[in-house]
Parts: C-alpha cells; sequence; structure tokens
C-alpha cells in the first residue's frame, strides 16, 4: 500500500492536486509505519510534492535522512528507489553545489558499475544542472546529450521530459535560447501527453521567458528548411509522428527534432496551435483568382 498511495501521490501532485496529493502521502506514511523499508515510499511521496511545487529546500529537508543513513544497501544500489536524482537536483538549485557533487559521484559511480541506464540518465540530468550552475555550459550539453541518449528507446517518458526541462532551463539561463526552446517544447509535449499539468505550465512559463509566442507578427514569414517543410505540411494533415516518419522514411526521433524547431520558429507550443497558424495563414493569403476591379 505505502508503494501505490506513493505513486498516486505523485500523479495527483503533478496533476496539480495538492489536497489528494497530500491524502495519499498520509496514507503512505500510516502503511509504512510497521515496516522499516515501507517509510522510503512515503519520504519519496512527501519530495515529489514538494518538487511539483518547486520547494527545493522542502526537498532537500525530506531526503537528506536517505542521504545521511549510511546504508550499502538498497537505498544506494541502482533503479530500487529513484531518489538520488532528485536529492542532487535540489541540492543544486539551492545552491548546495560541493554537496550535490558529492552525492552525484557516490551514485554515478555505482550506476556506472552496474550498468543501469535510467538511473545514469536521471542523474545525468542533475549532473548537468551542476554543470550549468558552474557556467560551463558545454560540459553541461554534454552531460544532457549523454541522459537523452541513454534513455533512448526506453519506456521512460516522464524520465525524458525531465531531462529536457532541466536542459532547457539550463540553456536558456546561459542564454542559448533557441537551444533552449527546442528542449523545453520537447520537454512540453511529453508532459502534455502524461497529463502532467504543473510541469507544463512550467514550460510554457519558461517558453515566455524566452520568447515563444511573444510578441510575434501572426503574418511574419517562417524560414524553414526543406526538412522542416515535409515535417509541418503532413502534420498540419492531422498525421502522427510515426506515420510521418514512415511517409518520409526517418526515425520518428528525427520527425520530433524538425517538430520542436518548427514549433519554436512558429512561435507555437503545440500541434493544434500549428494547425491552426497554419490555417489561419491560408486564410489570410489573397485567392490568386481573385482580380480587383
Amino acid at each position: 500500500m505505502p508503494l501505490i498511495e506513493w505513486t498516486a501521490a505523485q500523479v495527483h501532485s503533478l496533476r496539480g492536486d495538492t489536497a489528494a496529493a497530500d491524502r495519499a502521502a498520509r496514507r503512505s506514511e500510516a502503511g509504512g509505519a510497521a515496516y522499516e523499508i515501507m517509510r522510503v515510499p512515503a519520504v519519496l511521496a512527501r519530495a515529489h510534492i514538494a518538487e511539483s511545487a518547486a520547494d527545493y529546500e522542502r526537498v532537500v529537508r525530506v531526503l537528506a535522512p536517505l542521504d545521511r543513513s549510511g546504508s550499502d544497501g538498497c537505498l544506494r544500489e541502482p533503479g530500487w528507489w529513484p531518489w538520488a536524482d532528485v536529492y542532487a537536483n535540489a541540492l543544486v538549485l539551492t545552491g548546495r553545489l560541493e554537496e550535490a557533487d558529492t552525492v552525484l559521484h557516490r551514485h554515478e559511480a555505482l550506476a556506472a558499475q552496474r550498468g543501469h541506464r535510467s538511473t545514469l540518465a536521471r542523474l545525468g540530468a542533475a549532473r548537468g544542472r551542476w554543470h550549468g550552475a558552474h557556467g560551463d555550459v558545454d560540459a553541461a550539453t554534454e552531460a544532457f546529450e549523454t541522459a537523452v541518449r541513454a534513455v533512448d528507446g526506453m519506456a521512460l517518458r516522464y524520465d525524458l521530459a525531465r531531462i529536457h526541462l532541466a536542459y532547457g532551463q539550463t540553456l536558456r539561463r546561459a542564454g542559448k535560447r533557441r537551444d533552449a526552446d527546442t528542449s523545453l517544447l520537447i520537454a512540453r509535449e511529453h508532459f502534455d501527453a502524461l497529463g502532467a499539468t504543473v510541469h507544463v505550465h512550467r514550460c510554457d512559463r519558461e517558453l515566455r521567458a524566452g520568447g515563444v509566442g511573444a510578441g510575434r507578427d501572426e503574418r511574419a514569414p517562417v524560414d524553414l528548411t526543406p526538412q522542416e517543410t515535409a515535417v509541418e505540411a503532413l502534420v498540419a494533415r492531422g498525421m502522427s509522428t510515426r506515420d510521418v516518419a514512415a511517409e518520409l522514411h526517418v526515425s520518428p526521433k528525427t520527425v520530433q527534432y524538425h517538430l520542436t524547431r518548427i514549433y519554436a520558429k512558429f512561435g507555437v507550443r503545440s500541434r493544434t496551435e500549428l494547425i491552426a497558424r497554419r490555417n489561419d495563414d491560408r486564410l489570410a493569403r489573397p485567392d490568386p483568382g481573385h482580380r480587383s476591379a
């Protein structure tokens, strides 16, 4: 039951229902009271609620006991309890960079030894933030790109979205606005598909701060590459990413890459907005068969 309620708390918090998330967390705490290891999911439930609210100081307070446990068992083992990356991420965002580095080194080493890709990817996002906080954009980019490659082909859409959100935020703060928009739009699309409305709104705030959709002339010409033009035309017909990939003989990942760049160029955030923009452009163009009196 503590495991189930931890999941419920995370789902509710990502949907923005804090009351339901809190009830689930309390049920998780009650269920784990008599069983030592089941206290961990209750702690994680509280950490996820705090992270959804962007209360990173609270994330640190909630998860610090797990780091101080001194255990070399399941709390350290990659893939058992996904807490280390959440903790390291919060440490970076609260300015505790030396502590974050210590946590990351410890868990990165064991995850590499075990060859645990998903853990390496999650830790890689926190490491990317850490490099970004030190102003090393190249190292941050390498960390994030490695993390994205690590989850490629795995059914981990939420983790991929979190990686891209962190990537985009780091790039935007480094002044790399165009590249930041691409990652933020990827993150937004995944979060939106999952119903994680809290993070969708977070992506929207980042995109607005970066200028996406702000002050653009709706009739201004958009310079698309030939491949982007082909993708945009097929998406406007209502085709899925997989169908577009099959039509153009490329991978779905390549289509997604082009699509997010198209979003950034048009100043939109979704397929629906892209199609609406395209229809508006079509209505605004003069009829070639019309002649003035």
